[in-house]
């Protein structure tokens, strides 16, 4: 087997296999210490527990819901990190103005904020909408503040002297410029959003898989909590998934893309 087939066909072989790896040593360890299931339950009864749940109709009402909040907190982020992100690229005065309340705001642990927010917004769907957005927002912001301040100032020149119009100057320079910093703060912005949105729940809500993880933790139920925790990863993969996806299919020429083709495709 060449080297390039193997490099392509090790994420998908490797990693299952790793996962089996260490879900067969907990197993063994967990069993041969005999530790109690309220501390560490073995991966077979994690297993048998996340199978009840997938199949309790419970279990996706609340998956749905804080899918909902995720995506739409997410949403929210990515309209305005972009417009605050040009904005900020664009007005150089501005941009020095608010720096420091910029940093002000990425230093101070946003999940201080989540009992203020439910405090205002209730335990309903809106606080965890708006922590998700607020955590997905920096990140997605100064990607797309980077990008507008990396474009060449001579790349404008040249378009100018081609008596490029506006259009071709965003398609051709603007677009091309911006969309991989925005893709890739995106990209870390879903995992903060997945976060604020379990995060919100789990701190003052009363629905949602954030909510499972409190409910089943106060049942003494271990492997319960496990299977929810599991539950939250798969969700929380592919939503990642779908944002890699809209990269590949965005900005297939960026180097960022076509070199993890060559070894993942």
């Amino acid at each position: 087997m060449s080297s390039t087939r193997l490099g392509r066909r090790l994420p998908w072989i490797g990693a299952p296999l790793l996962i089996v790896v260490l879900c067969t040593v907990w197993e063994i360890t967990v069993r041969a210490l005999d530790v109690s299931i309220l501390i560490l339950p073995p991966p077979s009864l994690i297993a048998e527990r996340l199978g009840e749940l997938v199949q309790d109709p419970e279990i996706w009402r609340h998956a749905g819901i804080t899918a909902s909040e995720i995506i739409v907190g997410f949403l929210l982020a990515v309209v305005l990190g972009v417009l605050v992100g040009v904005l900020l690229g664009k007005v150089a005065w501005l941009e020095m103005t608010v720096r420091p309340i910029i940093v002000l705001l990425q230093v101070v642990p946003k999940v201080a904020f989540v009992p203020l927010f439910v405090i205002w917004f209730g335990f309903g769907m809106s606080s965890k909408v708006i922590i998700a957005a607020m955590l997905a927002f920096f990140p997605i912001m100064l990607n797309v503040l980077l990008g507008v301040k990396s474009i060449d100032p001579g790349h404008r020149d040249v378009m100018t002297a081609l008596n490029a119009g506006r259009m071709q100057r965003f398609t051709n320079l603007d677009f091309r410029s911006v969309m991989p910093y925005l893709l890739a703060g995106m990209e870390t912005g879903i995992v903060f959003a997945v976060i604020g949105a379990i995060v919100g729940e789990y701190l003052g809500g009363n629905e949602g898989l954030g909510y499972m993880v409190v409910r089943t933790l106060n049942q003494l139920d271990a492997p319960g909590l496990f299977g929810v925790v599991v539950l939250l990863a798969v969700l929380g993969l592919v939503l990642y998934g779908a944002v890699f996806i809209l990269k590949r299919f965005l900005i297939p020429w960026h180097e960022s893309v076509y070199s993890q083709q060559g070894t993942v495709a």
